[in-house]
């Protein structure tokens, strides 16, 4: 009887995991569609992904730069959230806190940048650091449902 009993608890606690295990995956199929659409806009555009920073990316080497740094680093970013939503090896949790980690270390450069000198407007720094807060935290909770 013992063994049934535990055999029941256990079927019940996977199931109860496989709607938050679908929302785990939803969440992180967001961050990645984020990181999919930058990185292809930064293969395809590099000087306009660049300019609202007021950078000038004049240059063969400056737009290359940006295309490996934005676009090619965004797309691989993108399948690999893709390959932890679909928890590939079972390593989802490890692909997103490697992810998020990135994320909030980005955020954090951005406020080291503010106390040394203060952006002029809210956008494109303010509006990244949001940005890159929430997909970061977002993705360390869908690895802790």
């Amino acid at each position: 009887m013992r063994r049934v009993r535990g055999r029941l608890a256990c079927e019940a606690k996977l199931s109860a995991g496989k709607g938050s295990t679908f929302m785990s995956a939803v969440v992180i199929v967001m961050v990645a569609v984020f990181f999919l659409g930058m990185g292809v806009y930064g293969l395809l555009a590099p000087a306009a992904l660049i300019r609202p920073f007021g950078i000038v990316a004049d240059s063969v080497e400056a737009r290359t730069e940006i295309r490996a740094v934005y676009g090619g680093f965004g797309v691989a970013v993108a399948g690999l959230l893709l390959a932890a939503a679909a928890d590939v090896g079972g390593l989802r949790a490890g692909m997103a806190v490697t992810v998020a980690v990135s994320l909030l270390g980005m955020a954090f450069g951005r406020l080291v940048a503010r106390s040394v000198e203060r952006p002029s407007a809210f956008y494109p720094s303010w509006l990244y650091f949001w940005v890159e807060v929430v997909c970061g935290g977002a993705l360390l909770a869908a690895v802790a449902w």
